[in-house]
C-alpha cells in the first residue's frame, strides 16, 4: 500500500480486523483514484474476490464488478489526469462492512471527455464507497455518488443559469462558499 494515505477526518475505535478491512478498501481506492496506478481492471484484481460484485447503476451503468469500476474510472482519469482523494471524511468498519465517505478533486486538463475538449476546470465533490470485505478481500462495492456537481464544475453537463442554488452555476462550482453565504 502507498505509504501516504489521505487523512481521515472522522472515525471511531476499530478492532484490528476492522482496521485491516478499512486498509484493504483504502488500498483499493488509492489505486482506483490514481491516474498512474489505475491501468484498468487488472490494477485492483488482487484485492477482490473473483466473483465480487459492484452496484452503482445510475453513475456507472454496465459496471458489475469492482474491476469494471476501476476500468471505467481509468477513462475518467484520462481526462481528469490529476484526480485524487483529498480526504476520507468518514471511515467506519463493522462486521465485514466498510464505509468510506470521501472528498475527491481534479482538473480537466487531460484527454477530451465524450467529445468535450479539456478546459482546465477544477472540480471537487463527495461520494461514499460501501464495501463488504471477506477473508481480507473485497466481496462487494456499492458506490453512492451524485456526479452532477463534478460534471457541471468540469463543464461536462449544461446548466441553465438560475437563482436556485441547485441549478446555480457558481453555487455548484463552489458549493462550500455558497453554503457559507447562506448561513
Amino acid at each position: 500500500m502507498p505509504s501516504e494515505q489521505p487523512p481521515t477526518i472522522m472515525s471511531t475505535d476499530q478492532t484490528p480486523e476492522e482496521q485491516k478491512n478499512i486498509d484493504v478498501c483504502k488500498q483499493y481506492m488509492s489505486i482506483a483514484y490514481n491516474p498512474q496506478q489505475n491501468k484498468g481492471a487488472s490494477s485492483v484484481q488482487h484485492l477482490c474476490h473473483p466473483d465480487a460484485w459492484f452496484w452503482s447503476p445510475s453513475t456507472f451503468p454496465g459496471c458489475t464488478t469492482p474491476m469494471d469500476y476501476a476500468a471505467s474510472h481509468s477513462h475518467v482519469m484520462a481526462s481528469v489526469n490529476d484526480l485524487h482523494i483529498v480526504r476520507y471524511d468518514q471511515a467506519w468498519a463493522k462486521n465485514g462492512h466498510v464505509l468510506l465517505r470521501y472528498t475527491a478533486e481534479g482538473n480537466f486538463k487531460g484527454e477530451p471527455y465524450m467529445g468535450i475538449e479539456a478546459n482546465g476546470n477544477h472540480a471537487r465533490w463527495n461520494a461514499a464507497a460501501i464495501f463488504e470485505v471477506e477473508e481480507g478481500k473485497i466481496r462487494s462495492f456499492t458506490k453512492d455518488w451524485d456526479q452532477k456537481v463534478m460534471q457541471i464544475q468540469l463543464g461536462w453537463a449544461p446548466v441553465k443559469e438560475s437563482e436556485n442554488p441547485r441549478w446555480n452555476l457558481e453555487a455548484l462550482r463552489h458549493p462550500e462558499e455558497a453554503r457559507e453565504k447562506k448561513e
